[in-house]
């Protein structure tokens, strides 16, 4: 069975990170090793959440595995909450990276501001961990602050995209997508680029304002196990969009509170179907 490694937080209540990876990439049919760099009682939308750094895990850790002979058919990362953990993620890649697919979801911010952890330091640090991966999974406004340009909320052109996606690649990753595209205010979804082949795709789904967290999370999950199962980079993120928007959906007559995050839960039957139709 293939295998993929994810390294991100676990927050215990609020779906988000390592507690929707592994329960969606193991439905996906792929094992799923995850190597936490912190534990949180909830997500940090919540008031007086409980934090545990596990940064001083990550080497022995590592090392074990290293030991053991492990390998991985793709490398994922998530929220990482430091400098350190960031070096620590690139030794990693240097370890374990060769023959896997590396991919980064460089989890910093959104709607134009970086979370209140992070500032512009920390966003290029983070791009030089974008330069040593395969694929980079950026939003929009955690693109633009890695690239150090001006951040357009509304009303950009589709030259605007595809500039940032050029640059982006131009890191030193051969291919980037970038979530929370619309050039349409009735549709949402993601639009991406191969700098081997020139070639520009996107995909994109009915716009619901409602914002839910850890959709990032869920897109990228499903992204990589996507990889893994053979589909392209395309496919991947089409397959990832529309489980998201079809997760949300699926939690809009519900009334819980919308920091618990969507029920993912629910469309992982139908997203087991569609990898039966696309093998």
């Amino acid at each position: 069975m293939k295998k993929i490694l994810t390294v991100q937080d676990i927050s215990c209540i609020g779906k988000c990170s390592l507690t929707v990876a592994l329960p969606i990439m193991s439905a996906m049919g792929v094992e799923t090793a995850i190597l936490p760099t912190a534990v949180l009682s909830t997500h940090t939308m919540f008031s007086g959440f409980t934090f545990c750094d596990l940064t001083n895990e990550i080497a022995p850790i590592t090392r074990h595995w290293k030991e053991q002979g492990f390998s991985f058919e793709a490398i994922g990362t998530g929220y990482l909450g430091s400098f350190e953990q960031i070096d620590k993620v690139a030794e990693i890649f240097d370890i374990f990276g060769e023959g896997a697919i590396k991919v980064v979801d460089p989890v910093m911010g959104d709607n134009g501001k970086l979370y209140p952890a992070f500032d512009m330091a920390f966003a290029k640090k983070m791009a030089t961990l974008c330069s040593k991966a395969d694929i980079i999974i950026p939003n929009l406004t955690e693109a633009c602050f890695m690239l150090d340009i001006p951040y357009v909320e509304n009303e950009y052109s589709r030259e605007y995209i595809e500039d940032i996606l050029r640059r982006l690649t131009a890191l030193g990753c051969k291919k980037a997508v970038v979530t929370g595209v619309s050039f349409d205010g009735a549709l949402l979804g993601c639009m991406g680029y191969d700098s081997e082949t020139g070639e520009f795709f996107e995909d994109y789904n009915q716009r619901i304002e409602q914002k839910y967290h850890g959709t990032g999370d869920i897109f990228s999950s499903v992204f990589i196990g996507s990889l893994v199962r053979g589909m392209d980079i395309k496919s991947a993120s089409a397959l990832a969009a529309d489980f998201v928007c079809d997760s949300i959906i699926a939690t809009q007559t519900d009334e819980t509170p919308i920091d618990y995050g969507v029920h993912f839960e629910k469309v992982i039957p139908s997203l087991c179907e569609r990898l039966k139709e696309l093998k």
